[in-house]
């Protein structure tokens, strides 16, 4: 049985990842989570006691992260890191939170690995590249260079860069995955699809930024955290790997996707006033991870993974209603 020790396990992709560990592997895991708003006790339920146990703490905290990480050293487990302040709107309001917890968490974090020993796996986004043209016919790669547009991407380079700095200077063994834009079940209604989903269940209208025009590259959380786990067994210490499902969409076509699967007309949508440095495109090429390490997708239609999450959300008002008016009340402030 391997042990597993999960940063912002209680949060959307954490909570699936640990979901998938518990579901497709033997692992005990510890959560670390300080759950904010956006992670969740919930977002565990269901799960065996005797596998999965939460420690309520902040990562950028030694007196919290080093016994876990030493604990974890003497099992020979793996140190998962997906905590992050993640939401570009709130980074642009007030960037203090995401320096503390991307730059300064992942720093205590590398500096419990490098006192132990431990293997860690580093959770990052393609963000961190910027942006593409919309009519570019790149895409990014792992030799692409850093080009953050946001308080946000600009705090996961960061981190990226001391894991990077953290194996060269002392010998940490850590991988890297940067990873297109996630939907699925369990994400926070701020963020784009589920606050349509969630919008439109509630009788409101869609609000679109701008023309809808940015294009951003979706993947299933499911996908995602396979590829995670197929880095942690077969990726090479020290490298980089890119995850996505060649699953370009823009804004527009994913609300009209959106509109059509709950049975609404596709032009049924507002447009609001477009977000500061809204990047343009972003599109991942995951050539390597799939030819070297062997992953595939599962959900290579995008309307079909849509669909499921929309179902998720309709099954679980329960969870989602508890977060949705302050949500919109933030919004609704800033125009949105």
């Amino acid at each position: 049985m391997r042990s597993y020790l999960v940063t912002g396990g209680a949060g959307f992709i954490g909570s699936n990842f640990v979901r998938s560990l518990v579901t497709e592997t033997d692992a005990s895991v510890t959560v670390l989570d300080k759950l904010t708003y956006a992670g969740s006790r919930a977002n565990l339920d269901g799960l065996p006691a005797d596998r999965v146990r939460l420690e309520v703490g902040d990562i950028a905290d030694p007196a919290v992260v080093d016994p876990l990480v030493a604990k974890l050293a003497d099992e020979d487990g793996v140190l998962v890191h997906f905590a992050a302040e993640s939401h570009n709107d709130n980074s642009l309001s007030d960037p203090s939170p995401f320096l503390q917890t991307n730059v300064i968490g992942t720093f205590t974090l590398l500096e419990a690995a490098r006192k132990t020993g431990v293997q860690l796996h580093h959770i990052s986004t393609d963000e961190v590249y910027g942006d593409l043209e919309l009519d570019d016919p790149e895409r990014f790669t792992e030799r692409t260079a850093y080009q953050p547009s946001s308080p946000y991407s600009s705090t996961k380079a960061g981190s990226d860069m001391l894991v990077r700095a953290w194996v060269r200077s002392f010998g940490v063994r850590a991988t890297i995955s940067n990873c297109s834009n996630n939907y699925g079940p369990r994400q926070h209604v701020e963020k784009f699809i589920p606050r349509q989903i969630t919008n439109l269940i509630d009788g409101i209208r869609p609000r679109l930024y701008g023309e809808g025009l940015n294009v951003r590259d979706w993947i299933h959380v499911d996908d995602h955290n396979r590829a995670v786990l197929a880095i942690i067994e077969k990726g090479v210490p020290g490298e980089t790997y890119l995850i996505g499902a060649d699953g370009e969409k823009n804004n527009k076509d994913v609300v009209q996707a959106i509109l059509r699967l709950m049975g609404r007309e596709v032009d049924d949508y507002d447009h609001v006033a477009d977000r500061a440095g809204h990047d343009l495109r972003y599109a991942i090429d995951s050539s390597r991870l799939r030819s070297e390490l062997g992953w595939t997708p599962t959900y290579t239609d995008f309307e079909s993974g849509l669909e499921q999450t929309i179902g998720w959300y309709r099954d679980n008002e329960d969870w989602w209603r508890p977060q949705k008016a302050l949500t919109e009340s933030k919004y609704a402030q800033a125009g949105q």
